[in-house]
């Protein structure tokens, strides 16, 4: 279908450039701040995380949107089955959960955050200030610690 496509004229350079060449500055800016003062790796649990204070959102004037897929990059970390990032949005904090291998983020989600989603990608909740929250995962994931080996 893309080869005839092609052969019609189809310029994918264009379609590249309008998903994957769109952010501005201060998303890249963000992504640097995140992954080198934010993130987390519990080696012990073959876990990651990235945990963002809403002042980090105000800081680099993020808008809806431009934290999607920066959970993704954590698990390019090698020996890592699950990545968390976990928002405070001020009214509450919002959690991304992916994972790789046998660790189901659905169940997870569902029993600790609120939440759900499919095998390897989910979402929560807390109601809890940020600090809390991330207590809460590292707590759900240490009671999961035999389950990322």
């Amino acid at each position: 279908m893309v080869a005839d496509l092609m052969d019609r004229g189809l310029k994918h350079e264009f379609i590249h450039q309008a998903i994957y060449d769109n952010f501005l500055e201060n998303r890249l800016r963000f992504l640097g701040n995140s992954l080198l003062n934010r993130m987390e790796v519990f080696y012990e649990c073959n876990t990651a995380m990235i945990a963002i204070p809403y002042s980090d959102l105000r800081k680099f004037d993020l808008q809806t949107g431009d934290t999607e897929g920066i959970v993704n990059f954590l698990l390019s970390i090698q020996g890592i089955k699950l990545a968390a990032l976990i928002i405070d949005r001020n009214v509450e904090v919002k959690l991304s959960f992916r994972s790789k291998g046998g660790f189901d983020v659905n169940t997870f989600a569902r029993k600790y955050f609120e939440g759900g989603g499919h095998f390897n990608a989910a979402g929560g909740r807390s109601p809890d200030p940020l600090d809390k929250t991330v207590q809460r995962f590292i707590d759900a994931m240490n009671e999961n610690e035999e389950a990322l080996q």
